[in-house]
């Protein structure tokens, strides 16, 4: 079973998460799989919006620890580096469908949406400091300007989860639907876009995020820099080996 879905239709190439039975939890290869999805939308002159969606139970449970510790990002030309660069500089509108868990990049990916609609069960966290980790995908600067810093600090210094609500207030979240409604929803609205002027979208878009895409890029850079050297240290160490081993990290 592929484990990410493609499908377009009226300008809209939807990629659907599709790993429920690992709680559609990352592994390397779907970071590949996703940046070459965004590579080719950016370049394919039918492809007017992109829309990242789940299933209505989950959306992602963040990394797949397991794939993760055999296989560290290691480099800016790693996976999901290059999906991360692929978020940041997409220049067409990028909508995101969410519900249930949204784990760690679960989370940090919407940042970078122009769109987000969720689920009411969708529950969202960035819980890498409980790791022994920093923030990644730019998440230490986009949080704090969508967010503001206090509730921004919340997220990132307590790691602790925030519903679809709290995300709606935040800012996170465009609207809260049913989790039965939300992707027919997403696509609905993607689809209404998709029939507007590419040149449009483009132009609008670009004048929108001009002034903080150069910033994006060099946080994710700098976060992952840091993110590299922290899963070396004794932290982080203790903390997968408490995940794997089932038992709570104990932090000295």
């Amino acid at each position: 079973m592929n484990p990410i879905l493609s499908h377009f239709e009226n300008g809209v190439l939807t990629l659907t998460l599709n790993r429920v039975e690992k709680k559609n939890s990352l592994t390397s290869a779907m970071y590949a799989e996703l940046a070459q999805a965004l590579d080719s939308a950016q370049t394919d002159t039918q492809t007017k919006v992109v829309l990242i969606q789940g299933h209505e139970t989950v959306f992602s449970a963040g990394n797949d620890i397991a794939d993760f510790l055999q296989q560290p990002a290691a480099g800016e030309d790693s996976p999901v580096f290059r999906f991360l660069r692929g978020l940041a500089l997409f220049p067409k509108p990028l909508i995101a469908s969410v519900c249930g868990p949204a784990v760690g990049i679960g989370t940090t990916l919407l940042l970078h949406c122009d769109l987000v609609y969720a689920g009411d069960n969708a529950a969202f966290s960035m819980p890498f400091v409980n790791l022994g980790l920093c923030p990644e995908a730019g998440s230490s600067l986009l949080a704090v300007q969508l967010m503001g810093h206090q509730r921004a600090a919340e997220a990132l210094l307590l790691g602790e989860p925030f519903l679809a609500e709290t995300a709606l207030e935040m800012g996170l979240v465009s609207r809260v639907l049913p989790p039965t409604e939300v992707n027919a929803y997403a696509q609905q609205q993607a689809r209404k876009m998709a029939a507007k002027p590419m040149s449009s979208l483009l132009e609008t878009k670009r004048l929108m995020k001009a002034s903080f895409t150069p910033q994006v890029l060099e946080r994710i850079k700098q976060e992952g820099v840091v993110f590299a050297r922290m899963l070396k240290e004794p932290a982080a160490i203790e903390a997968f080996s408490a995940f794997m081993e089932k038992r709570k990290p104990v932090f000295n």
